[in-house]
């Protein structure tokens, strides 16, 4: 449930400040009842966020597993050309040239009626005004792009264009030889076909649902399948190197390496798909978690900050019977269901001889992985305090986003929220799509965060489409 939103306007807002925040709301809620404290990774938040461990050494600070894969698309497809990323910028700097590139043309056709008016008649999709602050903001314009090539290059080579006197002739004839430059949508599509796990990933996290136990193998997962676009691109075997890709392997391992918590390990050990042979046969060099050393360490980690004394062996003998799949784990059909049950329905089925292990899982299997279900209730704010009703009280605008991220959580459950004239008439987000599908970018006036809802919207006739969209940080 949403507790509460606080106006901090005016406050010095230092890691002290929010520790002690987060004490008091840890303490109105019980310390029992909290396993993890999940921020983005800003250095004040993830200060904060180790004062609480010091605090509760039982509550776990994790970094948004959302704004991690944002910050290292932004460093793959933004590089900066400084001394200490010089070769990062040297490998990654056309992305941006195409990026730019995309963003010219958007603003060229956008800013005059005439040429959005030529735009419009060869175009049933509309560009995207795309906000800075947006997740993947950059790969989701491209692929609108993709998605409008044919219209943006019958345009540039209709006699309407053609004939259109324009007031800076040099930018025109610019905007017609990119798109109808098929290199530069060859660099498009591989921008796209390379980021394209990075974004999925984003999407599969970027959920109200618990994934925590999920990441561990996604970032693995990931970064195996940008090698194969990458090398298959540049025609290379697995035995040769790429220049390329180790910049982005490095950048992504790296933000990977900052936001791997003990707590993600003891999570991915709880999911008894990870130890099925179906799981560690579809991919060379994979490890169960009871053999993975670095796993293993961590997970101790969790287990001494969990329990101690006669209970920490107590839980040790439990993890190995799980692990190793002994006793009671060792019939056929618990192995089976290892791989195709659910983690959390196969801990209640098969987890009642390991009850310290079992209650463990039931914790920790229900825990989300990034920070922006909170944050997008700032969204909800900005309905709420708009310029009709720009004199309302913060306390009163509390109240309001309270009333409102609630009846939204509680609709959820009911079963009208998929039916009638009111159905799924929320815009926060706990589906997610590909980028193949182009479903989240068929409508205009709503949020990315909702792909599901877009979809039927779009299809919907008496709903009407607007010209623009701006892809908000919420």
């Amino acid at each position: 449930m949403f507790l509460k939103a606080v106006n901090f306007q005016g406050e010095y807002k230092d890691k002290v400040f929010i520790a002690n925040f987060l004490k008091e709301t840890i303490n109105e809620v019980g310390a029992d009842n909290v396993v993890q404290v999940i921020t983005d990774n800003a250095p004040v938040c993830k200060s904060a966020g180790l004062l609480i461990e010091t605090h509760f050494p039982h509550i776990f600070w994790t970094p948004c597993v959302v704004h991690t894969l944002n910050l290292a698309l932004k460093n793959i497809c933004a590089a900066k050309n400084t001394e200490a990323n010089d070769e990062t910028f040297a490998e990654c700097s056309w992305i941006s040239d195409i990026i730019s590139d995309a963003v010219f043309v958007r603003k060229f056709i956008m800013t005059h009626s005439m040429r959005l008016e030529m735009f419009n008649d060869h175009n049933k999709l509309k560009l995207l005004t795309v906000a800075y602050t947006r997740f993947a903001s950059s790969v989701i314009m491209l692929q609108r792009f993709v998605d409008i090539k044919e219209g943006l290059q019958s345009m540039v080579i209709s006699p309407k264009w053609t004939s259109y006197i324009d007031d800076d002739v040099g930018k025109a004839q610019f905007l017609k030889e990119t798109t109808l430059n098929d290199q530069w949508w060859d660099k498009v599509d591989y921008i796209i076909a390379f980021t394209e796990s990075i974004y999925d990933m984003l999407r599969r996290t970027d959920t109200d649902r618990p994934c925590l136990h999920l990441v561990y193998d996604m970032w693995e997962s990931m970064i195996e399948k940008v090698r194969k676009v990458i090398y298959r691109k540049e025609g290379l075997t697995e035995f040769q190197d790429s220049s390329f890709y180790y910049v982005v392997y490095e950048i992504l391992t790296s933000r990977w390496g900052k936001s791997n918590t003990p707590l993600h390990c003891l999570a991915h050990s709880l999911n008894p798909r990870y130890y099925s042979q179906e799981w560690l046969s579809e991919s060379s060099g994979r490890l169960a978690p009871h053999v993975d050393d670095d796993m293993s360490k961590k997970r101790r980690i969790c287990f001494e900050r969990y329990f101690e004394g006669e209970e920490l062996r107590k839980v040790n003998t439990e993890f190995a019977l799980f692990s190793a799949g002994m006793r009671e784990f060792a019939t056929a059909n618990c192995i089976v269901d290892r791989w195709c049950m659910e983690s959390f329905i196969w801990w209640v089925t098969y987890g009642t001889p390991t009850p310290i292990w079992q209650r463990l899982a039931f914790r920790t299997l229900a825990q989300p992985s990034f920070s922006y279900c909170c944050e997008r209730n700032w969204s909800t704010f900005g309905f709420i305090n708009s310029l009709k009703r720009n004199k309302i009280t913060p306390k009163r605008g509390e109240d309001l986003v309270y009333v409102h991220s609630n009846l939204r959580l509680l609709s959820r459950r009911e079963p009208h929220y998929m039916t009638g004239e009111t159905r799924m008439w929320d815009v926060a987000g706990d589906t997610f799509d590909t980028m193949g599908s182009g479903g989240i970018l068929e409508i205009a006036n709503l949020s990315l965060d909702e792909p599901e809802l877009e979809s039927v919207t779009f299809n919907d006739p008496a709903v009407p489409v607007d010209e623009d969209v701006n892809l908000d940080d919420n």
